[in-house]
């Protein structure tokens, strides 16, 4: 079991790479995100009022929060991302989407899902796709920030 379980992962991992190479390349050209930046807004998008401390969009990120800091500050510039203490304690600071990050995010969403319909077109039936939707669900349920 070992060994299948290794191989899967490292199938799981290569496959990951190889997706996020043939998406990353038109997400960047006509929407100027990278994939992360595209998760980020997502994030934000599905979360309470739009907005989340830098340490809970970490947790959903899987990174630091200092990447998201680093990630969010160009951002920022862009005025996809704003910045905003909570009222109640300054000490803690809200990355929150503003409108014109939810209008990239639902642009980049309509370049994204067509770029993942040819990931599957040659070689997948729907029914198979279907199936592996349910057991990727599977291994990521309970994790934070689940986007679908």
């Amino acid at each position: 079991m070992t060994d299948l379980a290794l191989q899967s992962v490292l199938r799981l991992l290569q496959s990951s790479q190889l997706i996020e190479a043939r998406l990353a390349g038109e997400i960047s050209s006509v929407h100027g995100l990278s994939v992360n930046e595209m998760f980020l807004l997502m994030q934000l998008e599905n979360a309470p009022l739009h907005r989340l401390p830098r340490v809970e969009l970490a947790k959903r990120l899987n990174t630091s929060a200092s990447t998201v800091t680093r990630m969010t500050a160009p951002m920022e510039k862009l005025g996809l991302v704003s910045r905003r203490s909570d009222e109640r304690d300054a000490r803690l600071a809200f990355v929150v989407l503003t409108k014109a990050g939810a209008t990239r995010v639902n642009e980049a969403r309509a370049t994204f899902a067509k770029q993942a319909a040819y990931v599957f077109r040659d070689r997948w039936e729907v029914d198979e796709i279907e199936q592996l939707s349910a057991f990727l669900g599977r291994l990521v349920a309970g994790s934070p920030g689940d986007l679908t």
